[in-house]
């Protein structure tokens, strides 16, 4: 009896320890907006238990744990959730509803008619000072760099970014957030002026062909934002030597790697060239330049930055044309340039605010001088005289909400005053233009988010007030597929030089539309736009020449009765991953515009804008040779030209084309080599690039308009300086190895 009970108890015991050991099946679902997703690590917190959710988000284990437990699901792209569970002798059944993980690497970006380049935006990032200076073409301009992307016209005979239609004064470049005013070198008609600035000032750039942000402002076509380069990594000497220039500059970096300071000088000269090329503009002062530049920067304590930048240059040269007008063989234009620049930056951040502040002052003087000359006698020698003070301070403040959305205000004053002589006219312009702005980022998930923005200003000139409200949305199609859409008011105060007596005039303005579809991968970048702009209250203007006076080449404003529009579809795709060691580019715009503003009798298209326009950029770095080899081509459709008269045969004034047409397409092919001694040194001293860049390499003879005597009856064609140009040069840094940028950049 003892020993059937012994067993008994044995049963018992060991049913016992067998049921508190039985397994418990743990199932469940996870979705993520009504939509299982795969890839979820389930666990039991504390145990090795657990599962992962297969495409339907599905998941199914077993457990020999008891009592009161903790069931997570995690994965990066979603926010980790937890539930308590209570596990007995029964199965459990748990489902799951996980909400998304906002952060800055995978938010979908607004992009609609901007292109960025920054250390932010690597895997697509567009002309950096590397991808500038290596553009076959460009001359190492940011300018000249831009017109190979889709959106910005090739036109020669006239500086500026003429983006989407838009005249080259109707778009504004920035530097750290303040207005550089003047930034092009100043020219006489027909030659456009260079960039003033160096790239290599600049570590990155946002371009906006359209829609930009609230931010900024007085533009009715598109902003180029600069942002300055910070400390240097290590102290430096630069030298450059070519036949048209020499320059040096050092930047020293202190010793706790918190401030730094540098200056650069330069002299240009192009009389040696134009004995060895075949110029088509005869100078009869070479064109020459002095210029000079100083910075320091400042790294406070508390990780703030304080950074200035000052320079200060001069221009001249003189050119003689066949003159189209009786009494004389020919026209003589010179001119003497001056310009200062200076710019103060402070960046800084307090708690959960980051405070921008920028102060930008300069000062332009140009000296235009025309004559005629007969048997080397010069005669009717007159003068355009322009001084220019322009005064620029903006400060923003911002706050971020969360990872991906932030808010942004702040102000800026922009002022000018304006001296203006010639003969008879005499004008002293002076504005303030005070703005204020609010914007914000909303990142509602990684895949939608929205920019909404609104900007306000005075003029004190026009005495009026706008107010410009702008938006953009961007959603992500599937996976590397996004799409923008942008919408933006845009005002813009009359061109000062058109306004030589009193006119009831008002804010230029311009409306933006543009839709955008991106694909974007390591390595490739695919881009399509459409756009429509609309233009009013653009200026008329009068020819005072050829009503008054006949020798007097002024035009002023007489109402904003102008209206206009642009339309076009454009197409980029950037490819450096198919191909070892091979970067290139294609991008094409078509644009429909037509205008009726300045003195145009009635709408027509303007004569700065092209129909078609085709660039291919492309760039082989050779390791074993030491050697980068860049091509660059452009096609644009002739543009149209107009000899557009203010009276008719019986003298009553009235505007009307008298000549009319269409110029030959634009073509040009361009080549540059960049030589690399120093590749592969890795503990080198100095590094070395040698240059040759060759413009227009088939010598195509491009034209860019006419220019027409008072009576119609005679013209000359308006051609670059020269056909092809060659540069060759040398650049040259001590104390800093550049070589791996080099590389890096596939140079």
């Amino acid at each position: 009896m003892k020993t059937r009970q012994q067993r008994l108890l044995f049963l018992i015991t060991l049913l016992s320890f067998c049921l508190s050991y039985a397994q418990v099946k743990i199932t469940g679902r996870v979705t993520f907006r009504n939509k299982g997703i795969g890839e979820i690590n389930v666990t039991l917190k504390g145990t090795y238990d657990g599962a992962t959710t297969d495409s339907n988000g599905k998941f199914s284990f077993e457990t020999s744990e008891k009592g009161n437990h903790t069931l997570s699901f995690t994965h990066p792209k979603y926010n980790d959730i937890e539930k308590q569970i209570v596990i007995e002798n029964q199965d459990i059944s748990v489902d799951a509803e996980l909400k998304e993980q906002i952060n800055e690497i995978d938010a979908v970006v607004i992009s609609a008619g901007a292109i960025e380049a920054s250390d932010r935006k690597r895997a697509t990032a567009l002309l950096t000072p590397i991808d500038i200076y290596t553009t076959a073409g460009a001359d190492g301009q940011i300018s000249s760099a831009l017109t190979y992307l889709p959106g910005v016209q090739k036109v020669g005979e006239s500086e500026g970014l003429f983006i989407r239609g838009g005249t080259g004064t109707e778009s504004r470049i920035f530097m750290d957030g303040s207005l550089i005013n003047n930034y092009f070198s100043s020219s006489v008609p027909g030659i456009a002026g260079r960039d003033r600035f160096n790239t290599s000032l600049f570590k990155g750039n946002v371009f906006s062909s359209g829609g930009y942000s609230a931010l900024y402002g007085q533009a009715l076509s598109g902003a180029l934002m600069l942002e300055s380069v910070d400390l240097p990594d290590q102290s430096s000497y630069d030298f450059g030597i070519s036949p048209i220039f020499l320059n040096a500059g050092f930047q020293k970096l202190s010793g706790d790697k918190n401030h730094s300071y540098g200056a650069t000088l330069g002299y240009s000269l192009l009389s040696l060239m134009q004995k060895v090329l075949n110029f088509n503009t005869d100078f009869i002062d070479a064109p020459q330049g002095f210029n000079g530049d100083a910075n320091f920067r400042i790294k406070t304590k508390s990780g703030g930055f304080l950074k200035y930048y000052g320079m200060y240059d001069t221009n001249k040269m003189g050119v003689r044309t066949e003159s189209l007008e009786p009494g004389s063989d020919y026209a003589l234009v010179r001119i003497n340039g001056k310009n200062t620049y200076h710019n103060l930056s402070f960046k800084q951040k307090f708690g959960k605010y980051l405070l921008n502040t920028g102060a930008s002052y300069s000062y332009n003087r140009s000296d235009l001088n025309f004559s005629g000359e007969t048997n080397t006698i010069e005669t009717d020698k007159t003068q355009l005289l322009t001084d220019g003070n322009y005064i620029n301070f903006k400060a923003v403040l911002e706050r971020k909400i969360n990872k991906i959305s932030a808010v942004r205000g702040g102000f800026e004053l922009n002022n000018t005053d304006e001296k203006l002589k010639f003969e008879e006219v005499n004008k002293h312009y002076q504005d303030l233009i005070s703005s204020v702005f609010a914007e914000t980022d909303l990142g509602f998930s990684n895949e939608f988010s929205a920019k909404i923005g609104i900007r306000a200003e005075n003029s004190s000139f026009l005495n009026k007030s706008n107010i410009a409200p702008r938006f953009a949305l961007a959603y992500r199609l599937a996976k590397n597929w996004t799409t923008s859409f942008a919408y933006g008011l845009f005002y813009q105060n009359p061109e000062s030089k058109y306004i030589n007596g009193p006119a009831h005039l008002d804010f230029q303005k311009s409306q933006h539309y543009i839709l955008q579809v991106q694909r974007a991968s390591e390595g490739r970048s695919l881009r399509f736009e459409a756009f429509y702009k609309k233009y009013d209250q653009l200026i008329k203007v009068r020819n005072i020449a050829n009503i008054e006076n006949q020798n007097q080449p002024v035009q002023t404003a007489i109402n904003n009765e102008g209206f206009g529009y642009a339309k076009g579809l454009e197409l980029f795709w950037r490819d450096k991953k198919t191909f070892e060691n091979i970067d290139y580019w294609i991008s094409y715009s078509f644009l429909d515009s037509k205008r009726d503003f300045m003195n145009y009798p009635v709408s027509l298209k303007p004569n700065f804008a092209s129909e078609h326009t085709l660039s291919v950029v492309g760039k082989r770095f050779i390791p074993e040779w030491k050697l980068g080899v860049n091509l660059s081509y452009t096609y644009a459709k002739g543009r149209p030209y107009y000899d557009i008269a203010t009276k008719d045969i019986n003298g009553n004034v009235v505007n009307f084309t008298r000549n009319e047409g269409r110029l030959k397409d634009y073509n040009a092919l361009n080549l540059s080599f960049n030589y690399l001694p120093n590749l592969g040194k890795k503990d080198a001293k100095a590094f070395t690039v040698f240059v040759l860049s060759i413009s227009n390499v088939l010598g195509t003879k491009n034209m860019y308009g006419y220019n027409f005597s008072q009576d119609g009856s005679r013209s000359s064609a308006i051609v670059p300086p020269i056909n092809t140009f060659v540069f060759v040069g040398a650049f040259i840094s001590f104390g800093v190895d550049k070589t791996q940028d080099a590389i890096n950049n596939n140079l």
